[in-house]
């Protein structure tokens, strides 16, 4: 059985890791303001799929990594990642059962909430004011969730983590 966990923990660890070097994709201008949040993605995925082993704590310390990783404020996305996972974790049984349009408005919920506390966290230090190209990283988000779901179920499946 430790080997099912360690196997479980890999395969977890290594799609956020792949997340987290989406998101520092360099990117024309015109197309990264497309680019959603692979990480958050993830974590919903994992959260709704794993509640049990994947939870708030796991989301703050992805968020910590994520921080560092872009350089942004030491906590800022650890607080948005940790509100999207529980938020996740918190109607996990439902998302479950929606269809695929449906997760796709709750996943621009979660996304919307994590972009609002970043923006919040952004405003504390006065950083730059908000523009309509701020929002469109969660919409892009929603659009790609039904890819992200399919592919992470997919290497759940393939390497039996339940």
């Amino acid at each position: 059985m430790p080997d099912l966990n360690v196997r479980t923990y890999m395969v977890m660890g290594a799609s956020l890791v792949l997340a987290m070097m989406l998101r520092i994709l360099p990117l024309p201008h015109e197309w990264f303001i497309f680019n959603p949040d692979w990480i958050a993605l993830c974590l919903i995925y994992w959260t709704m799929a794993l509640p049990e082993r994947v939870g708030v704590g796991t989301a703050w310390l992805t968020g910590l990594f994520a921080d560092v990783l872009t350089g942004r404020m030491l906590g800022q996305h650890a607080v948005a990642y940790s509100v999207i996972a529980y938020l996740s974790l918190r109607f996990y049984r439902r998302l479950r059962l929606y269809p695929l349009p449906q997760q796709c408005l709750w996943v621009l919920g979660f996304l919307l909430a994590g972009q609002v506390l970043v923006y919040w966290t952004q405003h504390i230090k006065n950083a730059e004011s908000m523009t309509r190209a701020y929002w469109l990283p969660p919409l892009a988000g929603a659009v790609v969730w039904p890819w992200v779901r399919i592919a992470l179920r997919h290497l759940r499946r393939r390497y039996k983590i339940a």
